[in-house]
C-alpha cells in the first residue's frame, strides 16, 4: 500500500482535493505493482510555509511505499505529479517538493509484510 501525504499552504476546495486525490490515484500506477486500490492519500491544506525566507504558496509531498522503484520510474512519477498539482491547484512547480520513502517491511491488515 503506497501512502502519499501532501501539505500545502493553499486552501483547497473540495473539488481541488478530489482532483488531487484522483490524480495521485491515476499516477501511482506508473510504479509497477502499485494501484489506486491500495493507495492511501492524506491532504493537509492551509499550512504555513516559509520558503526562501518568505511566506509562500508551496507544497511538500512524501510518497512512502513497500519495496523500491527504479530511478527512471520515480523521475516520471515526479514530473507527472508536479504537472498534475500545478493544473489542479495552481501551485507553481518550483514551489513543489517531493520525497520518497522506500521500506523493506510494511505493516497492514494486522501483520508485518516482508518485501516481495
Amino acid at each position: 500500500m503506497p501512502y502519499i501525504s501532501m501539505r500545502t499552504s493553499k486552501k483547497l476546495s473540495d473539488a481541488q482535493k478530489e482532483a488531487v486525490k484522483s490524480g495521485f490515484g491515476k499516477l501511482i500506477s506508473i510504479i509497477p505493482t502499485k494501484t489506486e486500490s491500495g493507495l492511501m492519500v492524506d491532504i493537509s491544506d492551509s499550512s504555513t510555509f516559509f520558503f526562501r525566507g518568505e511566506l509562500a504558496d508551496a507544497a511538500y509531498i512524501n510518497i512512502k511505499m513497500l519495496g523500491t522503484a527504479e530511478r527512471d520510474v520515480k523521475e516520471e512519477l515526479t514530473t507527472e505529479i508536479f504537472k498534475m498539482l500545478n493544473e489542479a491547484t495552481g501551485l507553481e512547480i518550483p514551489n513543489i517538493y517531493l520525497s520518497y520513502g522506500e521500506y523493506p517491511v510494511w505493516g497492514s491488515r494486522g501483520t508485518l509484510n516482508p518485501q516481495k
